[in-house]
Formats: structure tokens, C-alpha cells, sequence
């Protein structure tokens, strides 16, 4: 299927009904992802942030409503198709027993097989680049087996970057990553944005990094249906999330960029901090 004149953002979906089994999950969802945008979807556990993502990237079939990807019901496209125009990363995922990293990067480059084009410098070039950009290129001969969480999700990310595709939808990109692999894995996803145009949306569960590197959020309420969305600076509220969230905060400044930075409130009457050990010390210099 050749690509269409698209009317809005490449990638948009209306009045979606989702459900896994008998369970539904949204019902007149809607929600549009602004072309070259780094968008996050946050919002309490359970509440359809990845159910929606797998119904963007076509692995859930909506019981009613529809997803358009460039113009066109994503349902109309061949799956191989969908593949060379986005990247899907899953919270989950499980490789065949025994696969080697680079074996398991280049499945990335299924997309852009076929009968008459098999594998190429350019394939191979994309495999390499992608295993760069996530730090695992000297893991390339390792079995996928023997890796940890942190780098087997750094692996997965990988496989997605080598399809080469200019929309990334990613679910949870940070699972199983230590503080630093996080930051790591965010800017690089920031750099595909900022630097080669990617659109990229991200479930993401910290409420400070999605403010940090987002440039448009979708917050999500339970029963699926938004709450709000815009950039962070004026949907970051300290009444939307105890709103969203039942968590009482202040929203300060970030030092280090100025985005939205989520303080939670301490408990009333529980000193924390330097105040607890000062009381502490008193108490016990009086204790005979």
C-alpha cells in the first residue's frame, strides 16, 4: 500500500473501544500524536497507557473505533507495511532460546526483506548503528540468554532501532534499567527526536522524566480517558495529580532544565531529612 496525503498527524486514533477478553478497558478514546514529537503517556497503573500503545502500533484490534496511520486505517496496510513505518518496543518480550544478540538485532531488518532484496552492506550498517547507539555492541556474540534485564532491554530497544522506522512507540523503555542506563536510554531517545525528526511516544511510569523530556503528554485517568494533554509546562499541575495520582505535591522548577518537577508532600507530623536526625540526636543525649 503506497502512502496517503494524511489530513493531521501521521498517527491518530477515534473513538476507540479496547478490551482484552471480556474485560474493557477504554471506551471513546481518542488521541492524536503530534508529527516529530516526543510524546508520553502517563497515568496509574491499570489505567490503558499500554493498551493503547498496542493499539496504535496494531497489535490489538479495537473493538470499535479505528487507528489511522498516514491517512489510512492501519488496518488496510499488510503488516510488513506497518513495520517499515513504526517501531513497536513491548513491555515484554521473550527471544527464541539460544539467539545471539546481533542474530536477535537484525531480525530488525525484517521489514525491509523480501524475495528480491536480501540481506545488505546497508542491513548490515543498520544492525551495527543501532547496537552502538544502545551500548551493546560488544555483546554482539552473546547468547541473549545469558544477558541481564538491564541489558536485554537495551538489546530490544536495539532490534527497534534497526528497523529504521520514523515513528518509535515504546512501551516502558526503561524497565529493568539501573538510574543511569534510564537517562541514557531517554536521551537517546530525545536525540531521534530532536536531531532526525522521529516522532516517538513512550509509556513512561516517572512522572519527572516524562516531564523532562516529553514535548507533549497524554495523561490517563482509570477506565481509560484522558485527563489531559498538552506540554508539560501547563499540564503538569499540582491539582492534576492528586487528581490522577491521590498524591499531594508541589510542581518547582527543575534545576537543571526548568520543566516540572513533581515534589510529593511529606506526611504531616514525620520529620524527614536532617530535621529527624537532629530530633533523634536530642532524644537520644537525654536518654540516661
Amino acid at each position: 500500500m503506497t502512502a496517503t496525503n494524511p489530513q493531521g498527524p501521521r498517527l491518530r486514533a477515534e473513538n476507540l473501544t479496547l478490551s482484552y477478553d471480556q474485560r474493557t478497558v477504554a471506551t471513546g478514546l481518542g488521541v492524536e500524536i503530534p508529527d516529530h514529537s516526543f510524546t508520553v503517556i502517563i497515568g496509574p497503573n491499570a489505567c490503558g497507557k499500554s493498551t493503547l500503545l498496542t493499539a496504535l502500533a496494531r497489535m490489538l484490534k479495537p473493538k470499535a473505533g479505528q487507528v489511522y496511520l498516514d491517512g489510512a486505517a492501519i488496518a488496510s496496510y499488510r503488516s510488513r507495511e506497518v513495520a517499515r513505518r513504526l517501531g513497536l518496543l513491548p513491555q515484554s518480550s521473550t527471544a527464541p532460546g539460544g539467539i545471539t544478540v546481533g542474530d536477535l538485532v537484525a531480525r530488525g531488518r525484517y521489514p525491509h526483506q523480501g524475495m528480491l532484496k536480501q540481506w545488505s552492506v546497508e542491513d548490515e550498517a543498520a544492525v551495527v548503528d543501532a547496537m552502538r547507539r544502545t551500548g551493546v555492541l560488544d555483546l554482539a556474540d552473546r547468547p541473549v540468554d545469558d544477558l541481564s534485564g538491564g541489558q536485554r532491554q537495551r538489546v530490544w530497544l536495539s532490534m527497534v532501532l534497526a528497523q529504521q522506522t520514523s515513528i518509535l512507540l515504546l512501551d516502558e523503555p526503561t524497565t529493568y534499567l539501573d538510574i543511569a542506563h534510564q537517562v541514557e536510554v531517554l536521551d537517546l531517545c530525545a536525540a531521534l527526536h530532536a536531531q532526525q525528526g522521529h516522532t516517538v511516544v513512550a509509556v513512561l511510569h516517572d512522572l519527572n522524566q516524562a516531564c523532562r523530556y516529553a514535548t507533549h503528554l497524554i495523561v490517563m485517568r482509570p477506565g481509560g480517558t484522558i485527563a489531559a494533554e498538552g506540554a508539560p509546562s501547563t499540564v503538569m499541575t499540582a491539582e492534576l495529580v492528586e487528581d490522577v495520582f491521590g498524591l499531594p505535591c508541589r510542581i518547582i522548577p527543575d534545576p537543571e532544565t526548568g520543566t516540572p518537577l513533581m515534589v510529593p508532600a511529606a506526611p504531616k507530623g514525620y520529620a524527614v531529612g536532617r530535621a529527624a536526625t537532629e530530633d533523634r540526636d536530642t532524644v537520644m543525649a537525654k536518654t540516661p
